[in-house]
């Protein structure tokens, strides 16, 4: 059972919204008529999802919606009347998992919650991917550069400086980027 936040600005919508959730065996976190100030209420009301129905998402509501992916992810779904390009491009930049147009459709709503969730946790999966490589290629640079500077310094080799440089760290007890990063500061200092 998932916790889902529902926005509508029509209450007569959202309760409908309500029922089809409890329906497909999921439960209603709260309901908000607008996301202003959604990062706050998400953050309060901690919800699995967020579902919007709206007749097409505003500015200021993909802006909201742009900040609670960077802060505070959840899989959002929205269910939009219209579907011109420039809003459906700008509710994917936004970390929209699912744009789905004409409408809400109550026998649609399980298969596309699920469809949402799951291409979000893909999502988030690849974003943890590329941070971790982007983490790695940092590190790898430090490391070419503290080798460098000890290449430099004590007119050593590739080989024997990335052997010193692990032995520092070794005897130090840090791994080998956080050594580098220390090689690198200090050299700044001395240089």
């Amino acid at each position: 059972m998932l916790s889902i936040l529902v926005i509508d600005e029509s209450r007569t919508r959202a309760a409908e919204i309500c029922a089809g959730l409890a329906l497909a065996g999921h439960q209603v976190a709260a309901v908000l008529s607008s996301a202003l100030d959604l990062a706050r209420q998400v953050e309060a009301i901690q919800p699995d999802v967020i579902l919007i129905e709206t007749d097409s998402p505003s500015r200021d509501t993909l802006e909201h919606l742009a900040t609670l992916y960077r802060d505070l992810p959840r899989p959002v779904i929205i269910f939009a009347q219209e579907g011109d390009a420039a809003s459906i491009r700008g509710a994917m930049k936004a970390g929209v998992a699912a744009y789905v147009v004409d409408g809400l459709e109550m026998a649609r709503l399980k298969p596309v919650i699920e469809v949402a969730v799951a291409r979000f946790e893909e999502n988030q999966a690849l974003r943890r991917e590329l941070a971790a490589a982007s983490k790695k290629l940092s590190e790898r640079k430090l490391v070419e550069r503290a080798k460098g500077l000890l290449m430099k310094a004590r007119g050593l080799d590739e080989e024997a400086a990335y052997a010193s440089l692990r032995k520092l760290a070794m005897d130090r007890g840090k791994p080998i980027g956080v050594m580098a990063r220390e090689v690198v500061d200090i050299a700044g200092i001395l240089l």
